[in-house]
């Protein structure tokens, strides 16, 4: 049986939710940008870029994990783990906005 979140928990997951209502507020990449040099190191927007070149590379197809990790300059680890949430995740964040750009 499981009772309530833990207080901490709960208010995680409202934290959560207001930072995803901010994020749906922005209308134009400048817009994105200005907050995420704001929210975000700018290591951490490099990262996110990263992963999501090696998300775009490995739908393309046609590379070997090799190929994509040199091309995106990501390691071979983030490759397999972005291989894996595009293809074994249950949410499939990547493939809906991936599929969503195409389209």
């Amino acid at each position: 049986m499981t009772g309530p979140l833990p207080r901490n928990a709960a208010a995680h997951g409202l934290s959560r939710v207001a930072l995803y209502d901010a994020l749906l507020s922005l209308k134009t990449r400048e817009e994105v940008d200005a907050f995420l040099a704001d929210l975000c190191t700018p290591a951490e927007v490099r990262a996110f870029a990263e992963r999501w070149e090696v998300a775009r590379l490995l739908d393309a197809g046609g590379k070997s994990y090799r190929e994509i990790a040199a091309e995106a300059q990501a390691s071979p680890t983030t490759v397999v783990r972005v291989a894996r949430f595009l293809k074994e995740m249950p949410h499939q964040g990547y493939r809906l906005v991936l599929d969503r750009l195409k389209g």
